[in-house]
């Protein structure tokens, strides 16, 4: 006699976005993202350059210098148009997101995705963005998340 075990794989109702997310995915805007190489953000930045996506940095404090080989720019609407940001991916508290996240709609016509790191929230945020078709990710990392789907 055969038993199958059953066991929780820890399968979310996200990870059908999240593939997706993964797979189509070229350019993250990286809100927050320091020249700290012990920063949680940092090293988020490395494991995504090193699966080929490309990171641009957006951090006021460092706006005209480089990190991880990208220019950096003060906001999100500095950003030149040429350049094809599918995904926000903010590194910020939960206060500054709304602001972000509206800037984000206004400037980047490319827009798909807006990712909200480990621990952070904004319902009203991430309503706004649902109504105007994006897909919205909260308290993830795709750090985390990616591999399991590359």
């Amino acid at each position: 006699m055969q038993f199958a075990i059953l066991r929780d794989v820890g399968v979310s109702p996200m990870d059908d976005d999240i593939a997706r997310i993964a797979r189509e995915t070229r350019c993250i805007a990286m809100v927050g993202l320091s020249t700290n190489e012990l920063r949680p953000a940092w090293g988020v930045a490395r494991f995504l350059k090193s699966q080929r996506y490309r990171v641009i940095p957006v951090n006021p404090h460092y706006a005209g210098t480089e990190i991880l080989d990208e220019p950096v720019y003060a906001t999100l609407g500095d950003i030149p148009s040429d350049i094809r940001v599918d995904m926000v991916d903010i590194f910020r508290r939960a206060e500054a997101v709304q602001s972000i996240v509206e800037e984000a709609m206004g400037k980047l016509p490319h827009l798909r995705t807006v990712w909200m790191q480990l621990g952070i929230f904004h319902d009203i945020a991430a309503a706004k963005a649902r109504a105007r078709g994006l897909t919205v990710i909260e308290d993830r990392c795709p750090k985390i998340e990616f591999p399991r789907f590359l």
